[in-house]
C-alpha cells in the first residue's frame, strides 16, 4: 500500500495511524479505539512491521518488547504517520495453567508513548499442550476447534466466549488505555 507524504496535517484531516501488522482485526479495533477515545476519525492502515520476538511470545517482558519493535518498526517503514500501534499476543503460565493475553504500545510523533495490556484468560489444556509443544495459539485453536485462519476473526477469546467477547472488542479497550498519555498530555 502507498502512503501519501503528510508533512503539514491540519485539523479538519484525518490523522494517520499505522498499525504494524496486516491483520485485519488488529487493524479494525485499532481505528474504533482510537475513535472512540479522541471522538473524531482516522485514516488507520495496517503494514507489515517486524515484532523481533517469537512467533508465539511469552511473558510479558517479551509480549511487550513485541508490540513496541511492531510500532517502532512501523515508523522506520513510514515516519510521516501521526501515530503507530504495535499488537501482541502473548502466553504464560501459573499454577492456574496457562493463559493469555495481550500487550499494546501506541506511539506518536513527538515520542510519547503509551502502553496497555489486556485482561487474561485461561485457555484449554489440549490447546495449552499443543502451544508448550510449540505451536503458535492460533494455529491450535484452529486444530483444535476445527476452525480456519480464527486469529484473524475472533480468536482463542471469541472461540472461548461463544462470541460475546471478541478478539476485536478485547483489544480495543485495552488500546482506548494506552491512549491515556494522550488523552491527558498536561499531566503525561
Amino acid at each position: 500500500m502507498q502512503f501519501r507524504k503528510r508533512q503539514n496535517i491540519q485539523e479538519s484531516e484525518k490523522p494517520l495511524v499505522l498499525v504494524g501488522s496486516k491483520n485485519p482485526v488488529k487493524i479494525a479495533c485499532t481505528e474504533d479505539g482510537f475513535t472512540q477515545a479522541f471522538n473524531r476519525s482516522f485514516l488507520v492502515e495496517g503494514i507489515n512491521a517486524f515484532s523481533g520476538v517469537p512467533d508465539q511470545p511469552v511473558g510479558d517482558e517479551e509480549t511487550l518488547l513485541g508490540a513496541k519493535n511492531r510500532a517502532i518498526n512501523s515508523q522506520k517503514v513510514f515516519p510521516d504517520a501521526n501515530y503507530w500501534v504495535g499488537l501482541e499476543g502473548g502466553i504464560d503460565e501459573d499454577n492456574h495453567g496457562m493463559f493469555a493475553f495481550a500487550w499494546i504500545y501506541v506511539l506518536d510523533r513527538n515520542g510519547k508513548s503509551g502502553q496497555s495490556k489486556t485482561g487474561t484468560f485461561y485457555l484449554p489444556k489440549k490447546v495449552a499442550e499443543l502451544v508448550k509443544g510449540g505451536m503458535e495459539l492460533g494455529k491450535a485453536d484452529d486444530l483444535v476447534f476445527e476452525k480456519e485462519n480464527s486469529k484473524q476473526q475472533g480468536g482463542s477469546v471469541g472461540i472461548l466466549t461463544h462470541g460475546v467477547v471478541d478478539r476485536s472488542e478485547y483489544y480495543r479497550q485495552a488500546i482506548i488505555l494506552a491512549l491515556i498519555p494522550f488523552l491527558n498530555e498536561n499531566i503525561y
